[in-house]
């Protein structure tokens, strides 16, 4: 492999775990979006800064989201073509939702900002209750789905050790069994269950970035898929 390859490879892992860290920046929003999701919000006063700039990071999420699987699929298609683009559309498919919810997110602050009238406070209440629905989508059952495949792929590539890879296989399980759970009424969205359930796939990801930004791929492994066609 020429150096020319070592480093679009090692450009590829950088770039990735960036962007894979970079979708961390999305946790305040569990506390940023607590009043505009409550009951009443549109009829009260005050700044939308914390509704606002939840949107903001969400946003970079999504986008990261995007940019993530499509700096992997460089390397990752020449060991499963079919999982590699499997993982861009589902990591698009996430970003779309994500985006639909900040959507809503941004509408309940429109109808705040219009006045006072009952088929506004009606809308603010429906559509914090839809983006909630579009989260167990978006940023439960998607990511579990990106991580299976992800994991599927690193492990059999060897790119990174496949302990780490195995965590991303076996974490998605429970977020989707957590997912079921919450889907079903047996534990609250957001609660303690539910976010242990998430507890081996946020793992996954975060270790996965920094690896990836501090490590790189195996050589030896990226050697030997780069000699596939």
């Amino acid at each position: 492999m020429t150096s020319e390859k070592i480093n679009l490879y090692r450009k590829n892992s950088l770039t990735a775990g960036a962007l894979y860290l970079l979708t961390f920046v999305s946790i305040p929003t569990l506390a940023l979006y607590k009043t505009v999701k409550e009951p009443g919000y549109v009829l009260g006063g005050g700044p939308d800064t914390a509704a606002l700039t939840g949107g903001l990071l969400e946003i970079v999420v999504a986008l990261a989201c995007i940019g993530s699987a499509v700096a992997l699929y460089p390397v990752l298609r020449k060991q499963s073509q079919p999982l590699a683009i499997g993982l861009v559309a589902s990591r698009v498919l996430e970003a779309s939702l994500i985006f639909i919810g900040v959507a809503m997110i941004l509408t309940i602050v429109a109808l705040r900002v219009q006045g006072a009238a009952d088929a506004p406070l009606m809308a603010g209440q429906l559509l914090g209750i839809m983006y909630d629905k579009i989260f167990l989508v978006s940023q439960s059952f998607l990511p579990a789905i990106n991580d299976l495949i992800l994991g599927i792929l690193l492990y059999k590539s060897q790119l990174v050790p496949k302990p780490l890879a195995m965590i991303g296989i076996v974490g998605a399980f429970p977020l989707v069994v957590g997912l079921i759970a919450v889907v079903y009424g047996v534990i609250p969205q957001g609660g303690d269950m539910a976010g242990l359930a998430a507890l081996l796939v946020a793992l996954f990801e975060l270790s996965l970035g920094f690896w990836l930004v501090f490590k790189g791929f195996n050589q030896a492994a990226a050697k030997k898929l780069s000699q596939k066609k």
